[in-house]
C-alpha cells in the first residue's frame, strides 16, 4: 500500500483568533495503482490533504505512512518522500521558469542531484509521455498555450520518477478541448505505466469519466469513499452540500421518471448512452 492517513487534523492558525480545522480526523488509504478523484467545494479541505502526502503541510496531529514508514520519523527524508509523491499546483504552468520548456523539465532532475545525462534523458521521457510535440521543447514556456504550458508543468514533475502523481485541478482555466486532452493524457499514463494518481476536481463529469474511487470532503472530513456509481447514487446528499452528480445522472434518472427501463447508476457518456439505447430498442 502507498499512502496511509492514521486519524490526522490540520489546524490554520491554531491558538489564534483566525483558528480554521481544515481537516478533521481524516483516515485514508491510497493503494498501489489505484487512479481516485477527490472531490469537495470550496474550503472542505481538498487541497490541505493532498499537501499533506507529500509532506508540504505537517499535520497538526495524527500520522502519514508512506510505504510503511511515518513521514513524521525524525530520521525521514522528506526530500526523498517529494521525489516518490509528485504534486502538480492548480495553474503549475505559474511554476514555469527556465529559458526554455527542455530546461524547465530537466529543473526537477537535477535538484534531485543527476547528472546532466540522466536530468536531460528524464525530461525527454516526461515530455513525450504528456504529448508535448518535440517543436516545442526548445520555446519559451511563455511562449505556448495555456494547454501546453499544463503539460510541460506536469512533464517537470513526471521527470522526477514519482510513485504517486497528485493533480490538484489539472484542469482549471482550460476550454473543453484542451481539459479532455489533459485528462486523456492522464489517463494514458496511468494505463501505461500502473502509476497510483489521485486528481482533485471540480467537475463531477471529469471524475465520471476517469477514476475508479472517490472521495468526497465537506468541512475537512471523509463525507463518502466509494466507486463512483455508489458516490454518484447520493446525488441527494451530495447536492446538499453544494456539490452534484454529473449530469448524465439527472438525465437518466427523469428518464425512469416518464417510463424508460434505464440504469440510473450509469456515470458516463458512453454508459448513458449504452443504457439509453438498450431501453428504445428493448
Amino acid at each position: 500500500m502507498s499512502i496511509i492517513l492514521d486519524h490526522v487534523s490540520y489546524v490554520y492558525g491554531e491558538g489564534t483568533p483566525l483558528e480554521v480545522r481544515a481537516l478533521d480526523d481524516v483516515s485514508i488509504q491510497i493503494s498501489d495503482g489505484e487512479f481516485v478523484g477527490i472531490i469537495g467545494h470550496t474550503g472542505s479541505g481538498k487541497s490541505t490533504l493532498v499537501q499533506h502526502m507529500n509532506g508540504l503541510l505537517k499535520a497538526t496531529s495524527g500520522h502519514i505512512y508512506f510505504n510503511g514508514q511515518d513521514i513524521y520519523d525524525r530520521d525521514y527524508s522528506l526530500k526523498k518522500l517529494r521525489s516518490k509523491v509528485g504534486l502538480v499546483f492548480q495553474y503549475p504552468e505559474h511554476q514555469l521558469f527556465e529559458i526554455d520548456v527542455f530546461t524547465d523539465v530537466c529543473f526537477g532532475p537535477k535538484n534531485l542531484g543527476l547528472d546532466k545525462k540522466e536530468a536531460e534523458l528524464r525530461a525527454f521521457q516526461a515530455l513525450r509521455s504528456v504529448g508535448l510535440p518535440e517543436e516545442l521543447y526548445y520555446q519559451s514556456p511563455f511562449e505556448i498555450s495555456g494547454g501546453q504550458k499544463r503539460r510541460a508543468a506536469i512533464a517537470g514533475v513526471l521527470a522526477m520518477k514519482p510513485e504517486i502523481l497528485i493533480l490538484d485541478e489539472p484542469t482549471a482555466g482550460l476550454d473543453p478541448k484542451g481539459r479532455k486532452e489533459i485528462l486523456d493524457q492522464i489517463g494514458k499514463l496511468r494505463t501505461e505505466t500502473g502509476m497510483t494518481i489521485l486528481l482533485v476536481s471540480h467537475s463531477m463529469e471529469d471524475v465520471a469519466e476517469y477514476v475508479d474511487r472517490i472521495i468526497v470532503m465537506n468541512r475537512g472530513r471523509v463525507m463518502y469513499d466509494d466507486v463512483p456509481k455508489q458516490v454518484f447514487s447520493r446525488y441527494r446528499e451530495l447536492e446538499e452540500v453544494g456539490l452534484a452528480a454529473p449530469q448524465v445522472t439527472y438525465i437518466l434518472h427523469e428518464l425512469r421518471d416518464r417510463g424508460f427501463q434505464v440504469d440510473t447508476e450509469a456515470t458516463t457518456i458512453g454508459e448513458a448512452a449504452e443504457t439509453i439505447w438498450k431501453a428504445m430498442t428493448t
